[in-house]
């Protein structure tokens, strides 16, 4: 096990930081330029549409009636506590884990801030093909899902030892 930061995969803690820091810039501008369910086309299949979602990924549990804003806090918490704890015992070298890990992390707690916050998620990411939209996102949702991804994929590769020249 890594003994220091420097040598653990928390030295890629930048990338948390940089989704979350993308995620709430993105909201602020937002919630300080749109009215709720306003939206602005930039292409003939994406907007830009103020949205809230007081649930979670496709709206998962919105009509819950509030107990599952604690729900998601409580998983958003302690996901990112347990990957990071993975990152403290894992060599920097391991890229693709540490990247995955921290794109999870910056997003979830990007989210976990607006549900504190506003008790809702802010999206505004609108894909769509004629009048079929895919649900609503953000940056944070965005880093989640790419970090799944790259844990999934992760663990289909066979295990390799990290080489030196990777250090």
């Amino acid at each position: 096990m890594p003994l220091t930061w420097k040598d653990s995969g928390l030295r890629w803690y930048w990338v948390a930081a940089l989704v979350f820091l993308a995620d709430q810039l993105s909201k602020q501008w937002v919630l300080a330029n749109f009215e709720l369910y306003e939206s602005i086309q930039l292409l003939p299949f994406f907007n830009f549409t103020y949205v809230r979602n007081y649930g979670a990924a496709f709206s998962f549990l919105s009509e819950a009636g509030g107990w599952q804003r604690w729900l998601f806090t409580i998983i958003a918490v302690g996901f990112s506590t347990l990957l990071t704890i993975w990152l403290r015992k894992q060599s920097y070298s391991l890229w693709r884990s540490n990247l995955a890990f921290t794109l999870v992390i910056g997003g979830a707690l990007g989210n976990l801030v607006d549900r504190l916050m506003h008790g809702f998620v802010i999206d505004f990411v609108d894909f769509y093909w004629n009048t079929s939209h895919y649900p609503a996102f953000n940056i944070a949702d965005a880093g989640i899902f790419i970090g799944a991804v790259l844990i999934i994929w992760e663990s289909f590769r066979p295990d390799a030892k990290p080489s030196k020249e990777q250090d």
